[in-house]
């Protein structure tokens, strides 16, 4: 949440306006009686949530949901890692943008944290059984595009699965500029003059990384959403922290559950929601964002996550 925009007036949602972990189980439920199987855990930073591995544990006991993980910034994750895996968190994704506490700063706009900090939570992670650990690095030319090699170095053996993600347009306040985006075959290619890589088949319909195998036996990974859009084997929904659910990241609005559940909705009535909301969706923004010539209204990463 870029500081010269959310400041120290900024003034956050009552704790009133946010799901209880009852809530959000049962809507959880609800979702995996309409065929979800995977919950990923984001943000914000999920890891300031108090006592996170007590949703962690009551999400895991919902019949039909396959795998629980966790997208985070990695910066208390080594106080939590343990207690995580214990209640049943599969898989952990990190976010670490640079190895250099400079580019790390600018990027990240988190003055208390730094690149040290996030490893020694990635090393929690791969200690406390999480491994491979993801890894997820967002490539800004001109910033920290020169250390897309280095990343791959770092992270190259089986402990960890590397992605590089081009930068994006998500919500309207981080500034972005096509200028700024390293498409995904430029950082294909500069791989290419350090390492051997095989393309790896996609595991599952509607996976957004393509897939590369290092010498190594570790794996790095293009998320193309700008340059190559996925949009048409898009399988994901959120579920904001105040009960909206948004069927695309670069949505403005949602369909909020929050007042149906509240109001004493059964699960028919809460299924019955959610399948029309899917059903009538059309997000294709990644796919039509060349095409607009005026900005849209779009929702903020620090509410809908990854």
């Amino acid at each position: 949440m870029p500081r010269e925009v959310f400041g120290s007036e900024h003034v956050f949602l009552p704790k009133a306006e946010i799901l209880s972990f009852e809530e959000i189980t049962r809507l959880a439920q609800v979702f995996a009686q309409l065929g979800v199987r995977k919950l990923r855990l984001t943000g914000g930073e999920p890891l300031l949530r108090r006592e996170l591995d007590q949703l962690v544990r009551m999400l895991a006991g919902i019949e039909g949901i396959d795998e629980i993980t966790l997208t985070t910034n990695g910066s208390l994750l080594d106080r939590q890692a343990t207690a995580l895996r214990a209640a049943g968190l599969a898989r952990v994704t990190v976010s670490l943008d640079s190895l250099r506490a400079e580019t790390f700063q600018i990027m990240s706009d988190a003055p208390a944290v730094g690149p040290a900090d996030v490893l020694k939570g990635i090393d929690a992670a791969v200690s406390a059984g999480f491994g491979p650990v993801k890894i997820n690095m967002v490539v800004r030319r001109g910033l920290n595009d020169d250390e897309v090699v280095d990343m791959a170095e770092r992270f190259a053996g089986p402990d960890y699965i590397l992605r590089y993600i081009e930068y994006m347009d998500v919500g309207n306040t981080n500034g972005w500029s096509m200028r700024e985006v390293v498409p995904a075959a430029e950082i294909l290619e500069r791989l290419r003059t350090r390492f051997d890589l095989r393309l790896l088949p996609a595991q599952y319909g509607g996976e957004v990384a393509q897939r590369w195998q290092l010498a190594s036996g570790g794996e790095v990974g293009l998320i193309t959403s700008v340059t190559q859009p996925f949009c048409g084997d898009c399988t994901r929904a959120r579920l904001s922290s105040n009960g909206t659910l948004y069927t695309c990241l670069f949505a403005g609005s949602g369909q909020d559950l929050r007042e149906p559940l509240r109001a004493g909705y059964s699960d028919e009535k809460l299924r019955a929601i959610v399948r029309r909301v899917w059903g009538q969706r059309a997000d294709r923004y990644s796919e039509i964002r060349h095409l607009r010539t005026e900005p849209s209204q779009k929702a903020e990463m620090s509410l809908l996550g990854g």
